[in-house]
Parts: structure tokens; sequence; C-alpha cells
């Protein structure tokens, strides 16, 4: 879910609300530090898997998602 949310966002910020509200709707209790887990557990299934995106965190904004700029070989 997190990944769509920044996917559907691609080029822009997603606010730690924003991820937090399209996981766990109005539910309220969230640890503190959930959302920031999701991410890097996120981030590491990406590498794993070679992916060509990567999550930046914005800091006291939220997450991007953008394209790896890789050098040219």
């Amino acid at each position: 879910e997190v990944l769509e949310l920044l996917m559907r966002s691609k080029g822009r910020v997603v606010s730690k609300k924003q991820v937090e509200d399209h996981i766990f709707g109005l539910s309220g209790d969230v640890a503190s530090n959930a959302i920031e887990v999701y991410v890097h557990r996120l981030r590491k299934q990406l590498s794993d898997r070679g992916a060509k995106v990567t999550i930046h965190t914005i800091r006291g904004v939220g997450y991007l998602i953008a394209e790896e700029k890789r050098d040219p070989v």
C-alpha cells in the first residue's frame, strides 16, 4: 500500500500523515515510528529486487519516490 501511494504520487512529496491515513485509515492508533519501519522495509525490498527507484526522506515533510540516476557506463 505504501509503494502504491508513492507511485501514484511520483514526483510529489507524500506526507507522513498521508501515508499513515492511507494505511491505517482513521483508526488512529499508530506507533510513532510505524511509518518509518514500513518505508525502511520497502526500501530493502526494492533494493533486493534491483528496482530502479529510490524512496527519499524529505525531513520534516514526508517521502518522495524517484528514479535512480545512474552514471552512464
